[in-house]
């Protein structure tokens, strides 16, 4: 007995041991992390509470395979019908991913709160720098709107009230302010809900996927390559196709996220990187597997589009998709998760530009840069950058009143703010090739970078074409008074990282 007790409280030693050294290990990556920030023009404001494995997951809860492929499956289904599905998710997520790759190894040499803007700014000019930022900010604010405004529209049946405009956007409101509240109080918090975000998407996920592969009728193979649009739009189906990739395309935003908690991820030049990328590819596959499951139980395309409830309010496509085969049960069950889902995703939303507005406020980059780049002090967060993201969210969602227009915009800004960095490393990669982190994409980079260009330049042109050309006026607009703004208040010689970029041009 003496012998075994000994043997237990040895390896409880060396466990604790082992814990300890670990601990001490992250505490002095992250003490290197700070003199790293030190190096770059930054002190460390913001507590380093995210590891690798926190990054990738606000990466991929912003992203939301839930989200998107839910709220947006009525637009790609009616568009391109079954072939949408089948061709439009996977075509979305190569040129997602060669976007995300030119930007990881931008953010592996500059780990920093802001993200594209900074990267822009070092590469370009403040000029760039300006036009990144609110470009960056329009697409992640029009994010939020999105995401808990889809979020009400599901949850206002749940809870048995009527789904009126001035219902929804008391709910809209409502989950806004329960977003913001977490993010003011602890960043911590908001990494260990990321953490569970990523549990509940990939196990609900392979749950109502199996359930569909075991219990659904399903449709012949053939059935998920036939090109039927159910589109009121007159034009060539090729052309309702790619207005279908909105569908995939309002999926792949946000993954930025990993870039904008940088300053508060542990070994950012490694992980953060890493977290952008992964969030991409592991969203493309489970999001792929859900989207043909579904499309391969529709029972009758007109029958799920045109589906209703008892009072007359139409049904998501996804949700008759499954009342059809899987029963009421199943819908209460999925419904549940939608909304467990979008939450997430408008959290992590929410942390992602309130970073973005501390970053550029820290750099004199806004008005009232002073209030905006104010850190709590006990607890560590950027609080007025975070209500600033939700008031302005409530207000784009009451401004536009299309959940269409906010998608579309969303995906323009944060697509446009994305590739001006990414068009600014390629056309001067000779110069700041050298500054490249220990994360980069080798002798590949100038390929990619530029297929990254010509997908980007496509595919924001796709989105304001009819019948989302209100935003297309909506970006016009957020152009013309942004470039009024900028050469309305001066040069805005902003604050950036010391690259020193400029010197070494001389020296060569």
């Amino acid at each position: 007995m003496n012998w075994q007790m000994e043997t237990i409280g040895l390896v409880r030693s060396k466990t604790t041991t082992h814990l300890r050294s670990a601990q001490q290990i992250e505490d002095g990556r992250a003490q290197e992390d700070a003199r790293d920030l030190a190096r770059l023009g930054y002190a460390q404001e913001l507590i380093r509470g995210f590891g690798g494995f926190s990054n990738f997951a606000i990466s991929f809860s912003i992203i939301s395979i839930l989200t998107g492929a839910v709220t947006l499956f009525d637009y790609g289904l009616t568009m391109g019908g079954p072939l949408e599905m089948t061709l439009g998710w996977p075509l979305a997520t190569a040129g997602t991913v060669l976007v995300a790759l030119s930007m990881a190894e931008l953010c592996s040499a500059l780990p920093t709160s802001g993200g594209m803007y900074h990267w822009s700014a070092e590469l370009g000019g403040p000029m760039w720098a300006w036009f990144t930022a609110w470009l960056n900010i329009v697409g992640l604010v029009a994010a939020i709107a999105g995401i808990d405004y889809g979020c009400a529209q599901f949850l206002v049946p749940m809870l048995g009230l009527e789904s009126k405009t001035s219902t929804l956007l008391m709910v809209y409101g409502l989950l806004l302010l329960s977003q913001a509240v977490i993010n003011h109080y602890s960043t911590q918090w908001v990494a260990w809900l990321n953490d569970f975000s990523v549990t509940v998407h990939i196990l609900g996920v392979a749950v109502l996927i199996s359930a569909i592969w075991m219990f659904a009728p399903k449709r012949p193979l053939h059935f998920l390559l036939q090109a039927a649009s159910s589109s009121h739009i007159h034009a060539s189906y090729a052309w309702l196709f790619m207005l279908g990739l909105l569908q995939a395309q309002w999926t792949y935003t946000g993954f930025d996220a990993s870039a904008h908690v940088a300053e508060e991820t542990i070994d950012p030049r490694r992980r953060a990187p890493w977290g952008m990328v992964m969030s991409v590819v592991v969203s493309g596959f489970f999001g792929y597997i859900l989207i043909l499951s579904l499309t391969w139980a529709i029972p009758s395309i007109p029958r799920v589009l045109g589906a209703k409830d008892a009072g007359g309010n139409p049904v998501p496509a996804v949700l008759a998709i499954v009342e059809m085969t899987l029963g009421g049960r199943a819908v209460t069950a999925v419904l549940g998760l939608t909304v467990l889902a979008m939450w997430f995703c408008g959290l992590a939303a929410c942390t992602s530009v309130s970073r973005t507005f501390y970053a550029f406020a820290r750099d004199h980059g806004m008005p009232l840069s002073t209030l905006w780049s104010r850190i709590s002090a006990r607890h560590k967060t950027p609080a007025p950058a975070i209500w600033l993201s939700a008031a302005l969210a409530f207000v784009a969602m009451v401004y536009s009143g299309a959940y269409s227009v906010v998608t579309s915009i969303s995906v323009v800004g944060f697509y446009l703010s994305y590739i001006i960095p990414v068009y600014l490393g390629w056309q001067r990669k000779n110069l700041w090739i050298s500054k490249r982190g220990p994360w980069h994409l080798g002798a590949s980079s100038n390929a990619i970078n530029l297929l990254a260009l010509i997908w980007t330049l496509g595919i924001c042109t796709i989105m304001v074409m009819p019948p989302n050309t209100r935003a297309g006026w909506g970006i016009a607009v957020v152009m013309g008074a942004l470039l009024l703004l900028h050469l309305s208040t001066g040069k805005h010689k902003m604050q950036k990282p010391a690259w020193n970029l400029a010197k070494d041009a001389e020296e060569q």
